[in-house]
């Protein structure tokens, strides 16, 4: 008998197939396309970075943004959607699958999506000659740290919600400011000091400095553990968070 949460996994995992061409330009192309337009073009006129050209310089930090959009994005209306239009989450309920189930196989799918993102940009990085480090290799493994720190929360909050139009705050106020601030661009030491704790704040800045040691063989501005705890925190929080809200929102 198939464990509940492959079940649960291959159930999305059969909807997805149906749509996978419309997510292709988003995942695939467009990081690809941002790492040249930015790295490339906009290098061109900025001087390196530590030492480093800034192709090399921003490369971890888009994987590490793209792991976690395309996480975040994922677990919004695809969650809010099995629970107040399509009602999947009601039906798995009424099966041997318990919540417990359902998160893991939703964490699953996503590591799926983000891990073969991850792996292509990987290569395409690597073609470029961004890679300065064997540690490079660990870089997807980062990148599935950063889906579940971002997926997980995310999901938890949509399971809580009754309307879609909570997620343009989501995407305003917590999407948005962490990618443009959380060092994929440029250093967080060049932003104000009073507003820098935001920055450490976000799984986000843990995954782009993880990333960056790695792709660059140089050392994070924590210790590598201090980074790896900041985004556990995020996960362990989010997967007690939605677990809290899956049984809520199927008990209403």
């Amino acid at each position: 008998m198939v464990h509940p949460t492959v079940a649960v996994l291959e159930r999305h995992l059969s909807l997805y197939r149906r749509l996978w061409r419309a997510s292709v330009f988003s995942s695939f192309v467009l990081p690809v396309l941002f790492l040249v337009s930015i790295g490339i073009g906009v290098g061109r006129h900025v001087e390196g970075i530590g030492g480093v050209d800034y192709l090399a310089w921003i490369a971890p930090g888009v994987m590490a943004s793209t792991a976690f959009q395309m996480a975040a994005g994922e677990s919004t209306y695809s969650i809010l959607g099995d629970f107040q239009w399509v009602r999947g989450y009601h039906t798995m309920r009424a099966t041997p699958v318990e919540i417990r189930h359902m998160v893991a196989g939703w964490l699953l799918y996503v590591l799926l999506r983000v891990e073969v993102a991850a792996l292509v940009f990987l290569g395409v990085t690597g073609l470029f000659g961004a890679l300065r480090s064997p540690w490079a290799v660990v870089t997807p493994v980062i990148a599935a740290l950063v889906a579940l720190a971002a997926a997980a929360p995310v999901m938890a909050f949509s399971a809580s919600i009754r309307h879609d139009s909570y997620f343009a705050l989501l995407f305003r106020f917590v999407m948005i400011p962490s990618t443009l601030f959380a060092g994929v661009f440029f250093p967080v030491e060049q932003l104000p000091q009073v507003v820098r704790p935001l920055a450490y704040a976000s799984p986000l800045w843990h995954g782009v400095e993880l990333g960056r040691a790695a792709t660059l063989g140089a050392s994070p501005p924590w210790p590598v553990w201090a980074h790896v705890a900041g985004l556990l925190v995020f996960v362990v929080g989010g997967v007690t968070w939605a677990v809290a809200a899956f049984r809520k929102r199927l008990r209403d």
